[in-house]
């Protein structure tokens, strides 16, 4: 364990009893102190695959929609209609040689849940710092962006580092790559990158929001201590946490707009807030304007839209007012900020919102790395709901603590 000094995610989280409401049915997930075991969560079976819906979702909706920016981030709206045609990007389009290309958002995706299973599996030792175990999941993360591939040797890589398909540069942006270059845990007393404010901690943080024994405010906590890893602005770490509050909102049954007013009300106490509150005032209030489009989509952003709080506020406007998945991810996408980061968090919203089955099936069938992408989801699904039946200090699963070492 990091001998940091305990964080308050630590602190809180060893002791909060969260409630959850999924289907009209209340769930429970009480921790039993600082070095116990998380005690069981009351799930029935309904409840269990409503999550796991909502879990699969968020994942696969965020590498959706990343894939689906992935070939006009970095063009204008002109150049994206100059390329595309008038109406703009409609399909997955080809990027890194491929369509259903993910980029480095959805790769640092996966390792955030990755860390997120260790901090509950390695809890049975009486260790619970899950910034630490999240921190370490990115230093894996590092290892696959200037490693040629898998390094049997390392005890600790679990299955996740193991699949060779994330051994490819997507697209790291630079804060992630100097964040992660050491083992130094940050602090946001003492951040990674002070000036970093664009989004690629923020669409990294859709796991955050799939705790939901956890309270709100711990689920804000951890997401912007896991950020100021590699993003220290202020803007950026703030942006991840109120997403993570939003995508936890959606998960738990509430709706989008109660989400966002929940997340408005934690933010509210943070010091440097305000870009953040402001932008998603800009998304809720922009709903009862014009008609969606993408000249509303231009208005929700300042300067050249690629700061953090522009992407969330623009895939937060896109989800509040989508038809469908595609109808949001489309409108998400087509504009001249960050595609590809504004498509991966307008994705989680409406993953978690409505679930896998409103997924679009040819897109899901061409997105790269979707077997992983399930397969960790169902992962984080069965930790989070059967978690005390496969480890405990007393109980091994030999199988589970090989894909999620303790080390």
């Amino acid at each position: 364990m990091n001998t940091t000094a305990a964080s308050a995610t630590e602190e809180a989280a060893a002791a909060t009893t969260g409630t959850t409401a999924t289907t009209g049915t209340t769930v429970t997930a009480a921790t039993t102190g600082t070095t116990g075991a998380p005690a069981p969560a009351l799930w029935g079976r309904a409840e269990q695959q409503d999550f796991r819906s909502r879990v699969r979702g968020t994942l696969l909706g965020s590498a959706i929609g990343d894939a689906l920016g992935a070939p006009v981030t970095g063009l204008s709206l002109n150049g994206i209609h100059e390329t595309h045609g008038p109406r703009g990007l409609s399909e997955l389009a080809p990027a890194y040689g491929r369509r259903g290309a993910v980029t480095a958002a959805t790769q640092l995706t996966l390792f955030t849940v990755d860390g997120l299973i260790r901090a509950h599996v390695r809890r049975d030792t009486g260790a619970w710092h899950p910034p630490t175990d999240v921190h370490r999941a990115y230093l894996r993360w590092a290892a696959t962006q200037r490693d040629w591939g898998p390094d049997e040797r390392r005890a600790d890589n679990g299955w996740l580092a193991r699949e060779e398909w994330l051994y490819a540069r997507r697209g790291p942006g630079r804060a992630c790559l100097t964040g992660f270059a050491d083992d130094t845990l940050a602090t946001l007393d003492q951040p990674k990158n002070p000036t970093a404010r664009d989004a690629a901690a923020a669409t990294r943080s859709a796991p955050f929001g799939l705790l939901v024994g956890w309270e709100p405010a711990l689920v804000l906590q951890l997401a912007v201590e896991c950020a100021a890893q590699s993003h220290g602005h202020p803007t950026a770490y703030l942006s991840a946490g109120a997403f993570a509050v939003i995508v936890h909102g959606l998960t738990r049954g509430e709706s989008l707009d109660a989400a966002v007013q929940r997340a408005l009300g934690l933010l509210g106490a943070r010091p440097g807030h305000q870009p953040v509150t402001d932008a998603l005032r800009r998304a809720a209030s922009a709903v009862t304007g014009a008609a969606p489009g993408p000249e509303v989509v231009a208005s929700l952003t300042t300067g050249d839209g690629r700061g953090a709080e522009d992407a969330l506020a623009v895939a937060v406007y896109c989800a509040l007012v989508a038809e469908d998945v595609p109808h949001g991810l489309r409108l998400a996408v087509n504009q001249g900020g960050d595609s590809a980061a504004s498509g991966a968090l307008c994705g989680a919203l409406l993953g978690a919102l409505h679930g896998e089955t409103a997924l679009p099936p040819a897109w899901l069938t061409a997105l790269e790395g979707r077997a992983a992408v399930l397969e960790l989801a169902d992962d984080l699904a069965l930790e989070m709901t059967q978690g005390p039946a496969l480890h405990g200090p007393t109980l091994i699963t030999p199988a589970w603590l090989a894909r999620y070492p303790r080390a």
